[in-house]
């Protein structure tokens, strides 16, 4: 039976896999997330050398994770002059609730998928 083939084939969803699908974020940018959870108030030059990573990089996932609305930037100036931005990350309860409505609209396309398949994939 197909579902039964389907059933056997579907990978195991956890938390990790529901962000990086709801959010489309990859699990490079979990990481980076995660760090920002231990150490908040992070600039990309630590977060780069505590995730061994290029600053390019590190920055690019702030950027996608700050578009999500997972991380937000707030401007340090420093006493030497100039500034930096450090990144914080969203607290729990709006990444929970961010993740909820994500879902929901994740699963309404999917159940339009659904409906409109025609037996063909």
């Amino acid at each position: 039976m197909m579902s039964d083939e389907l059933h056997r084939q579907a990978m195991p969803m956890d938390l990790h896999a529901v962000l990086e699908q709801v959010f489309t974020i990859k699990e490079h940018d979990l990481r980076t997330f995660a760090q920002l959870q231990r150490s908040p108030g992070s600039i990309v030059n630590e977060l780069a050398g505590i995730l061994d990573r290029d600053r390019s990089t590190v920055n690019r996932s702030l950027t996608t994770l700050r578009e999500q609305g997972l991380v937000r930037r707030e401007r340090r100036l420093l006493d030497t002059g100039g500034y930096v931005y450090q990144y914080i990350p969203e607290d729990h309860e709006t990444v929970r609730t961010q993740l909820h409505e994500g879902l929901d609209r994740w699963c309404a396309t999917m159940h339009a998928e659904i409906d409109a398949f025609d037996g063909s994939l």
